[in-house]
């Protein structure tokens, strides 16, 4: 063998080496040195648990993605998906904005190549315990609500950087959609009760962004129905029925107080109408048919299914990944052997339905207060949390705050093309839709929610010109 041969593979050696023993700071334990059908990338991945209640056995599971580029440079984020009771890494991490996507045969992935790793350090948390692989041994814990789920969450930040203590004084972004409208506002409060009571270490909070997130339930609710009215889904009839008799101002899950009956008839036939046979969640895609899309999978073909450039059976082909041994072995997931398989949602959660009741704006105000940027984005095709709502809510709480508008609504700008439209409060608290996209953002639209992301972690306020920038 030459000398430059002999070279070469000391070089792969050396490389597979690095790989492996991780870096200082980062638990070797938790790297997952390559995943079933991974393509080839140049950061490292780690995955693993953290106990939250050694007591109860209560554990949440993680997976944390470095940035693809200069990670020791980069702010930390987190992102929780909500439900509630939903997975933020079968969401968040791989079907919206980490670094893979399932491949069409369910038994290997593809890259994303606009991840949000291209302009951060990603952490993801199935949370509470019962969801994904996270668990309890103690069968009580899977009763559970906000005010536990932002506990834990507190107790998860604090032991996880004692896994990555390099992180500690990073900038810290909290992030996540719809139910994590409500997680992730409670989170930031207790972190910043923490903050006000510790003599030590502190949060380094820079930023809360949240998407279609549920804010008020009685505002967001009736937006629904105007949302199906104004998009031709409904007739008049109904549209200005709903919005006639139904009053939403008691609303609780499940249905108004004191409804009247034609209001009843009129939201029961409002939803019959919409169907089975739209994506409540992004009402322009095509549906997937999962009866057909598992048989594909057992059979080991092909099941991907495109609608407007986006595979609408992802969700499927993910859980069918998930749930192969060898990929919760190089998860290090599952250390419990669950008597269940991994699911998207949970089944054996009991969350507290009065929680989804709690008004968040007094506690976004709060952390607006603590002069952290808030940016609350919504994908213009989502009917469950609408924009129509949610920009109401975000106007309202500005003006609660006294503060007046520093960027006039407006277009922004993505490679020439509106990306949506924005408005900022006060130089803390923005507004902005992303055009064409669902209530999961960067599922339906990675590269401008990729530009709204990189405009939200680095400080800039999103471009109101075709000119291209630097996040283009």
């Amino acid at each position: 063998m030459g000398r430059g041969r002999v070279g070469g593979v000391l070089v792969v050696l050396l490389g597979v080496w690095l790989l492996e023993v991780g870096v200082e700071g980062h638990p070797r334990e938790d790297l997952v040195v390559r995943l079933p059908g991974q393509p080839k990338v140049g950061f490292r991945q780690y995955a693993g648990y953290v106990d939250v209640d050694v007591k109860a056995g209560r554990s949440l599971f993680y997976y944390f993605v470095e940035a693809e580029k200069d990670p020791d440079k980069k702010p930390l984020t987190l992102w929780l998906n909500g439900g509630p009771g939903c997975s933020s890494i079968g969401g968040g991490a791989f079907t919206e904005l980490g670094p893979f996507y399932p491949r069409g045969d369910g038994r290997g992935l593809r890259r994303n190549s606009m991840s949000w790793n291209k302009a951060s350090n990603l952490l993801f948390v199935e949370s509470p315990a019962g969801v994904g692989w996270s668990y309890s041994n103690t069968s009580s814990d899977y009763t559970s609500g906000d005010a536990s789920t932002a506990r834990d969450m507190r107790v998860f930040m604090l032991q996880w950087y004692k896994k990555f203590p390099d992180l500690k004084s990073r900038e810290l972004f909290l992030t996540g959609e719809s139910y994590a409208g409500h997680y992730i506002p409670q989170l930031a409060i207790a972190l910043l009760d923490h903050n006000s009571h510790s003599t030590g270490f502190k949060f380094n909070i820079k930023g809360l962004a949240i998407g279609n997130p549920l804010l008020r339930l009685d505002r967001d609710i009736p937006a629904t129905y105007e949302y199906f009215w104004s998009h031709g889904m409904i007739s008049d009839e109904i549209g200005l029925t709903i919005m006639n008799d139904c009053d939403f101002d008691d609303y609780v899950f499940g249905s108004p107080h004191n409804v009247t009956e034609s209001c009843e008839n009129a939201i029961k036939e409002a939803n019959h109408i919409v169907g089975d046979y739209i994506n409540n969640y992004d009402v322009i895609l095509d549906v997937c048919y999962p009866s057909l899309v598992e048989q594909e999978l057992r059979l080991k073909k092909m099941a991907t299914k495109i609608s407007f450039g986006v595979d609408v059976c992802m969700t499927y082909e993910r859980r069918f990944y998930f749930n192969l041994p060898e990929v919760q072995r190089a998860l290090h997931a599952n250390r419990t052997k669950l008597p269940y398989g991994w699911s998207m949602c949970s089944g054996i959660l009991n969350y507290s339905d009065s929680d989804g009741n709690l008004n968040i704006l007094p506690l976004l105000k709060r952390i607006i207060q603590n002069h952290i940027p808030v940016w609350v984005f919504s994908g213009d095709q989502d009917s469950v949390v609408p924009l129509l709502g949610s920009r109401t809510l975000i106007r309202e709480l500005a003006h609660d705050l006294n503060f007046k508008i520093t960027v006039p609504y407006g277009a922004w700008f993505h490679k020439g093309q509106v990306g949506g439209w924005a408005t900022e409060y006060g130089n803390l608290l923005t507004f902005a839709t992303v055009r064409g996209a669902a209530h999961m953002v960067p599922y339906a639209q990675p590269s401008r929610a990729l530009h709204l992301f990189s405009s939200f972690v680095r400080g800039r306020r999103l471009p109101n010109a075709t000119r291209p920038s630097i996040e283009d």
